[in-house]
């Protein structure tokens, strides 16, 4: 009798469950590679996670406001089991990280970091602006702004200093509008492919999104060369720090004069798009195959 196959757990959220346009794709890609693999919700008490021979975490998408909780299931299930591992989540779940990633080199976005417990709000005099929490996915709790007419600013950064999260304000970077961002997603450390992300936020922007993520508008894209040395540079930073990664999605937009800017380096639950690249889910499936026991 042949060997049981390996079981491999998608890690999601039960609010995200048949929300994931990368989960279908994955598991067809995985049971091809000779592995069989099902949804798991993160924080069902039921699951024994011992018996998966990996936990790949995708859409736990409800984890910023229960990020204590989050990371303490991270630890249980062991990095030896997770991918990518507890101590990427531990780095990851939180924007701080854009400060170490600045110090080693990498341009982002221009950030005031507020802390939970300041007293002052240094908002921008002139312009507009983003205001949005340290912990957060899927643009929640994030909103734009325009100085001189941003009623709401200041309460917006209350909400999020009693949540027990840094605040970040940054400029409204203009090239959004006209070129959105680009994401580049890599597996396994190599680059894979790249998708443009239309704009997300409402141009008043005192509204924030509610659910679990703001719906988004995708179309492929082809990296500019300066694009693709930015994201291979934060990758290497992120290298430095981590060690190997099973993936890692780079979003960018253009600064004024054009320099590629690092708004995000998602290891924890990004969206890889894979409905947007024929062959990349066979490529993380593969990536998966040769990390699991």
């Amino acid at each position: 009798m042949p060997d049981r196959p390996v079981e491999i757990a998608i890690a999601t959220a039960a609010k995200a469950r048949g929300s994931d346009e990368d989960e279908p794709l994955l598991i067809t890609a995985l049971e091809s590679a000779g592995l069989r693999a099902r949804p798991v919700v993160w924080d069902d008490a039921t699951t024994d996670w011992s018996a998966f021979g990996s936990v790949v975490v995708r859409s736990t998408w409800d984890y910023p406001l229960r990020r204590r909780e989050f990371l303490a299931w991270a630890d249980r299930v062991g990095s030896d089991r997770l991918r990518n591992g507890a101590e990427v989540l531990w780095w990851n779940t939180d924007k701080v990280y854009l400060r170490a990633l600045a110090r080693h080199g990498v341009a982002i976005v221009p950030t005031t970091w507020i802390a939970p417990d300041a007293a002052e709000v240094p908002l921008p005099d002139s312009g507009e602006y983003v205001v949005k929490p340290s912990v957060s996915a899927g643009s929640r709790d994030t909103a734009r702004y325009v100085a001189g007419r941003d009623t709401g600013a200041l309460e917006h950064v209350r909400r999020i200093q009693r949540s027990g999260r840094y605040v970040m304000v940054q400029p409204y970077v203009a090239s959004v509008d006209a070129t959105g961002e680009t994401a580049l997603v890599y597996l396994d450390g190599t680059f894979s492919h790249a998708v443009r992300k239309a704009p997300l936020l409402p141009p008043v922007g005192h509204a924030t999104i509610e659910g679990l993520f703001a719906p988004e508008k995708i179309t492929p894209q082809e990296p500019t060369a300066s694009q693709r040395a930015a994201a291979d540079h934060v990758v290497a930073v992120a290298h430095r720090f981590l060690g190997d990664l099973l993936y890692a999605r780079v979003d960018l937009v253009d600064g004024p004069d054009g320099t590629p800017l690092l708004l995000e380096l998602e290891l924890s639950e990004p969206s890889l798009f894979l409905t947007h690249a024929p062959g990349s889910a066979d490529r993380l499936a593969a990536a998966i195959a040769t990390r699991t026991p």
